[in-house]
Order: structure tokens, then sequence, then C-alpha cells
């Protein structure tokens, strides 16, 4: 299911990177834009896991880890929308929540993609920097907002980077196992 969708993955990553860039090249940023951005980012993350479940079932795949993704992807950015007078504390323990969520998912999906791909690593990486993302705010939650910013662009960077690699190696797993006359 993930080859057949790499694009979707490519584009998660191509968005997971600009709004680091975006975090890093605007490091003034108010904590109502911070609310904003990631309310953005996460709803739009929401979004493409959800495209992925409902094609899954369709196909008679699995998919429930990508359904939970999305739904608390987007419940996380509606939430941010909604309350946009968060507080800094407050808006921390939602994103490290939603990174954990995250993380826990990419790995179960890893396992899973693990069987139809040998030496799949890509997917449970991103994973493990999710969690590992999560761990970090929920134990260091009194950094300044600056911080934050820094912190989340250095994730949503590093995290772009891995599912474009990903999505690389999807789209040429799936590129090498299509019938030759396809």
């Amino acid at each position: 299911m993930l080859a057949r969708n790499w694009w979707a993955v490519a584009l998660r990553g191509i968005v997971a990177i600009l709004f680091g860039l975006g975090a890093f090249l605007w490091p003034g940023i108010t904590l109502g834009v911070l609310i904003l951005l990631y309310g953005a980012y996460a709803i739009v993350d929401g979004i493409f896991a959800l495209i992925a479940a409902v094609r899954g079932a369709a196909r008679h795949e699995r998919w429930v880890w990508l359904l939970l993704e999305g739904i608390v992807d987007i419940a996380a950015g509606v939430i941010a929308f909604v309350w946009p007078g968060i507080t800094a504390l407050v808006l921390l323990y939602l994103i490290a929540a939603w990174a954990l969520v995250t993380g826990i998912s990419e790995i179960a999906a890893a396992i899973r993609l693990r069987q139809a791909i040998s030496n799949e690593w890509l997917l449970a990486l991103a994973g493990v920097a999710s969690i590992l993302f999560g761990i970090i705010l929920f134990v260091a939650p009194g950094a300044g907002a600056l911080a934050v910013v820094w912190i989340i662009g250095a994730y949503a960077l590093v995290f772009g980077i891995i599912l474009l690699a990903l999505a690389a190696r999807l789209f040429t797993w799936q590129r090498h196992r299509a019938p030759a006359g396809a």
C-alpha cells in the first residue's frame, strides 16, 4: 500500500521540510503563529494519513494505524485552531503526545512493511525520531518558545528527509516490482 502511495509519503516529507525551514527562517515567531503553523501541519499530515488509510481499507489491506494517526493528527490541529490562546506548556504537551502516537504508529507500520520489503528501516527510524521528540518535550517543558521553535524545526527537517528517503525507496521498489509490460 505504501509503495503505491509513495507520492503521498514524499508530499508529507516535503511539507515537513517546508515547516522545519519556516521555523528556522523566522525564529522570532510568536506563540500564536506557532500554534497556527503547527495546527496546519498536523491537519495536512492527518489528511494524507487518512487518504492512505482509506485507500488501504478499499484494498482490504491493513489501515487501522494510519487511520488512528490521521485522526490524532487532525484532532491536534483542530484543537490548536479552536483554542489559539493555549499556553506554551499545554502546546508542548499536545505536540509531545502527538509525536508519541505518531511514532508508535510509524513503528507499527514499519514492522508490517518489513514483511513486504526486506531490510526496510526508514519508516521505523522516522517513528523513533517522533518518539524521541515527544519524550524530549515531556521531560523538558520549560524550554522557551524560541527553543521550542528550533526543536520543532529540527524534528520536522529530520522527519521530512527520512520520509523523502522512504518515498524514494518505495518508488524504486514499486517500479522494479511492476510487470515489464505494465
